[in-house]
């Protein structure tokens, strides 16, 4: 046991090699975030423990993490030190092909997930499953923590006629699985053949958020530099599907928000009646050096999640697009696509995974009542999960 009680899955691989790890050719899905706890990249242990490794994948952002948001592709590569080739999952593909799965008989997936339904390294997961299963290619994931925590779920059900690259599954935003939960679920629920199998952690409890824990965390996207913005992302995703600025472009992404026509006071006033429990909202001004309103000034609010066990993070960005939409009419937009690979749907209805909840946002109505009409479907998304839970 590692001396914060935690063992990942790559650590777990390595206790007790399996026999074929080394008689197998291998594949690893991972970025620069996967890990062990002494900081040792899952490729290098494969390497340093005799295994075949044949090639990378890479998902969104690059094996590197170096690319930024929205369809910036990463292109094929080389790793020079271990000589292998880097297959990007988000360029010219988005699912390993025929050719480059012919090369392994076993993918590894070890990738730092962050507990929301369209953070995209989910979907990559599935659909190198998915492309597995057609080919007879056996997947291995190695498990690691949701930094937000295995118990508190949220938000609607993804509509299947709003599948797109963030959204492929029947999740609500806020999911609660790890990614090898997520896996399973995948395979039990979503009736995907894939051969997989788990190397589950040692000493995760579900109720544990990273910060309980003495983890690391390492950023597995550039936007994404602390645990804590994994905790505001389920509902601060949202507005990369307005012109409201979410911070990219600063240090602090995710965090803060605002436009240069936000009204502080008037703002304030209406959230004040949302009833949004654990979080307070601080004014500030802010320029972007790229992305939206890059170089104008921006008047918004940073926020500072007071009790995390309290804050609902979907609900958050639901009152902000809602509150956004009442005050500021007139200035206030929803973008455009293209979003993400999707050309013709509007990226807030995707964000959402729903066709009706944007307009129900536009009418004013009461955030209960919204919340209402999903509380049957998610409970029994619940009940579902617990037969792919790994942990308690």
């Amino acid at each position: 046991m590692s001396s914060n009680g935690i063992q990942l899955g790559c650590e777990v691989l390595f206790e007790e090699t399996p026999e074929w790890f080394l008689s197998k050719r291998l594949g690893l899905l991972a970025n620069q975030a996967s890990v062990d706890g002494s900081f040792t990249h899952t490729s290098s242990l494969i390497s340093r423990h005799g295994g075949n490794l044949a090639c990378l994948f890479s998902p969104q952002h690059g094996f590197y993490a170096e690319k930024q948001a929205n369809m910036q592709e990463s292109m094929d590569n080389w790793e020079s030190s271990l000589r292998v080739p880097i297959f990007s999952l988000y360029g010219a593909v988005r699912e390993p092909s025929y050719e480059m799965l012919e090369k392994i008989d076993i993918l590894l997936i070890d990738l730092q997930d962050v507990g929301t339904r369209v953070y995209t390294y989910s979907t990559t997961m599935g659909l190198c499953m998915e492309a597995a299963a057609r080919i007879g290619v056996r997947v291995v994931v190695l498990d690691r923590p949701n930094p937000i925590n295995g118990e508190s779920v949220e938000g609607n059900i993804l509509c299947q006629d709003y599948r797109s690259f963030v959204g492929r599954y029947p999740l609500p935003m806020r999911h609660g699985l790890t990614m090898g939960e997520l896996a399973r679920f995948i395979v039990e629920k979503c009736q995907v053949p894939c051969d997989l199998e788990v190397i589950p952690m040692r000493g995760w409890k579900r109720e544990k958020y990273l910060g309980d824990t003495n983890l690391a965390w390492v950023f597995p996207s550039p936007n994404m530099p602390t645990w804590e913005t994994a905790l505001l992302y389920p509902g601060m995703v949202l507005l990369e599907g307005t012109n409201i600025s979410e911070g990219r472009g600063t240090t602090m992404p995710f965090h803060i928000f605002g436009a240069p026509f936000i009204d502080q006071r008037k703002f304030l006033r209406h959230m004040e009646k949302a009833g949004l429990e654990g979080v307070i909202f601080r004014p500030v001004c802010f320029e972007p050096v790229f992305d939206k309103w890059a170089g104008q000034t921006c008047y918004g609010f940073q926020i500072h999640v007071t009790n995390q066990k309290e804050f609902r993070p979907y609900r958050l960005g639901l009152s902000l697009l809602q509150t956004f939409y009442r005050i500021h009419r007139d200035d206030f937009s929803w973008l455009p696509p293209p979003y993400e690979y999707e050309w013709k749907r509007s990226p807030i209805d995707i964000l959402l995974g729903d066709g009706t909840l944007r307009q129900k946002l536009e009418n004013g109505d009461d955030m209960s009542t919204v919340e209402a009409n999903w509380t049957k479907e998610l409970g029994e998304y619940k009940e579902t999960t617990v037969s792919c839970f790994l942990y308690q």
